[in-house]
């Protein structure tokens, strides 16, 4: 069982990361973040997810 916080908000995830609410949404919307849901809507964003996309994307 992790000790951190590993789910977070849209919001909580665009603060912490330091990455744009839009940027969140392509992320999901290519598949590329875990999420948790409800009624067709995302809740939750995997915060493992997230950072690996950050390593991932070169810096402009």
């Amino acid at each position: 069982m992790s000790l951190t916080k590993n789910w977070y908000t849209i919001d909580e995830a665009a603060a912490k990361f330091g990455v744009t609410n839009q940027q969140l949404q392509n992320w999901i919307e290519n598949g590329v973040l875990r999420t948790e849901g409800g009624k067709g809507k995302v809740i939750l964003l995997n915060g493992d997810d997230i950072e690996q996309e950050l390593n991932m994307t070169p810096s402009v």
